[in-house]
């Protein structure tokens, strides 16, 4: 026996070897000059002598024992199988070299999340990812586009529970686009178990919220009008409710792509929108119509009250379409003082105090126009006819006007040597009136005499800011004389008693005695009267 073992030997010995799963495999083992036992280990668990190898029922041994063949042959080679082997003479001592049997798996068919259909929403990155799993070695993976090559693509693999095969991710990112809708994305993995690769195909479909244009037709219209809204809209997926407003507003009865409305001036400034909504999202789009419209007051000027020598200053605004001009002006000039929407006024007198229009022009539309007053506090400014007339023995008045701001706080007349502001003072008494012109004073008096009119009549006005005067004289007024009116009435006398004339003569003579009694007064010429012809007129 010791003979025997010097002499064997291994002629053939296993080596290394790669398979794919599924297929057999032989690795070699013959012996010269050897007749004992041969047995094979796996990872150096003994396999057993026998030659069917009971309990390994896809393991034998091929060859003639006789001429020392011992190769170990596997059928349809498994993960299992992978492992490292070694033939042994037992009896010789003999061990041949390790082989490592290395057992390729291929890959399963890649997956594609979200396949075979993927839904994306339009502009939100995402990654396209595919997993192939079960692989020895990690598949490799490759992404194509409508069959173009993709580089961009970030790829991973980690080790399964087995601590054999592997799992190899593939993420694609991308910012789907409308234009990607329809398009075919293919995941290719392959290994050297599965060299022609296997691939998964997905096709792209971009959702996106609806795309929407409204439009007006006619564009530019009257206040008035009627105008139609369109609103044309595509999405995907489909749309699912359309909704408008105006300004912020809801309009309830709306629901379709169109709406008819009759339009006003708040549309050239409040906008219609149209709303469209699908599952993915909603897109709301406005407008607004350009309606020609006359002008209409924003901000109303207000009135102001300010003391002489200060600034003052007007705002008014309007609107109007087509765009308007502004012109201000002063009651009584044509003057233009300001074409913006304020009227600066610098240093005022109180020859500025009064009524100022601003006057808003819309051509071809309208004209509109709002009057603001400006009262400018100072001293009194009076006004009167500097002569004013009365006649002889009848009541007299002078008059004197305070239109000033602030009202005075005294008016005094002063003539010969009387002051008099209010009250009576023998035939003379003072009355003040209020008006929308100012203040009224007015001196009375019961019965004008020769010497009234030969004086010279001052009104004074004070107030906060100053006084004001102003000299009034009084001018006798031509009238009917007694002697005329008693001519007149002892020519009429002889013919009163004519009864075709009665009527009329009594009128005559009824206004003749009046009118001695209103404005002469005169008994004497009363009792001229009565005694002379009373007793005809009887």
């Amino acid at each position: 026996l010791k003979f025997l073992a010097e002499a064997a030997y291994f002629s053939q010995q296993p080596l290394d070897k790669v398979v794919v799963a599924g297929q057999s495999v032989t690795l070699p083992c013959v012996i010269v000059g050897y007749r004992g036992m041969v047995q094979w280990t796996k990872d150096g668990l003994a396999l057993g002598g026998e030659r069917d190898l009971p309990g390994w029922a896809r393991y034998s041994l091929l060859g003639d024992p006789a001429s020392g063949e011992h190769s170990l042959v596997i059928e349809s080679a498994e993960l299992g199988d992978d492992a490292v082997y070694e033939c042994q003479a037992t009896q010789a001592g003999l061990r041949s070299h390790r082989a490592k049997l290395t057992v390729l798996v291929p890959p399963s068919d890649p997956i594609v999340e979200g396949g075979p259909v993927v839904r994306l929403k339009a502009h939100t990155p995402h990654n396209l990812t595919c997993r192939a799993s079960g692989a020895k070695p990690a598949a490799e993976i490759t992404w194509y586009r409508d069959g173009e090559v993709m580089h961009s693509a970030i790829y991973s693999k980690s080790l399964m529970e087995d601590g054999k095969r592997e799992t190899a991710v593939s993420l694609l990112p991308m910012v789907p686009e409308d234009r990607d809708s329809g398009r075919t994305y293919t995941c290719r993995v392959l290994n050297p178990a599965a060299p022609a690769g296997r691939q998964t195909s997905v096709t792209i479909n971009v959702q996106h919220p609806p795309s929407v244009t409204l439009s007006v037709q006619p564009q530019t219209v009257m206040e008035g009008a009627k105008v139609l809204f369109i609103c044309s809209a595509s999405a995907n997926p489909e749309i699912t409710g359309y909704r408008w407003s105006k300004g912020g507003i809801p309009i309830s009865e709306a629901n379709g792509d169109s709406l008819e409305v009759t339009v006003d001036h708040s549309y050239f400034t409040d906008p219609v929108s149209c709303e469209v909504s699908n599952s993915v999202g909603s897109t709301n789009v406005s407008t607004l119509v350009d309606v020609q419209f006359g002008p209409r007051l924003l901000s109303e000027p207000k009135p102001l009250t300010v003391d002489t020598g200060m600034d003052a200053a007007f705002t008014c605004a309007w609107t109007g379409n087509p765009p308007l001009t502004l012109a201000w002006t002063k009651q009584g000039s044509s003057v233009v003082l300001s074409n913006g929407n304020t009227l600066q006024l610098k240093a005022v007198t109180q020859e500025d105090a009064g009524t100022y229009t601003c006057k808003a022009i819309v051509p071809r539309i309208g004209v509109a126009e709002r009057d603001v007053t400006l009262t400018v506090n100072g001293p009194p400014i009076i006004t009167a006819d500097a002569t004013q007339q009365a006649v002889k023995h009848s009541k007299g008045k002078l008059e004197c006007l305070v239109g000033s701001s602030p009202p005075p706080d005294k008016i005094m007349w002063t003539f010969g040597d009387m002051n008099l502001s209010s009250g009576s003072s023998g035939r003379f008494s003072v009355q003040t009136v209020n008006s929308d012109r100012g203040v009224v004073s007015s001196l009375i008096l019961s019965e004008t005499l020769a010497q009234d009119f030969q004086m010279r009549y001052n009104c004074t006005a004070w107030n906060r800011f100053g006084t004001g005067t102003v000299l009034v004289t009084l001018k006798e007024q031509g009238g009917i004389s007694s002697t005329a009116i008693v001519s007149s009435a002892k020519l009429i006398a002889p013919f009163l008693h004519i009864q075709t004339t009665c009527a009329l003569a009594t009128i005559i003579y009824t206004y003749l005695i009046s009118t001695l009694i209103v404005q002469f007064r005169d008994v004497r010429v009363l009792r001229l009267l009565f005694s002379d012809q009373y007793s005809t007129f009887s």
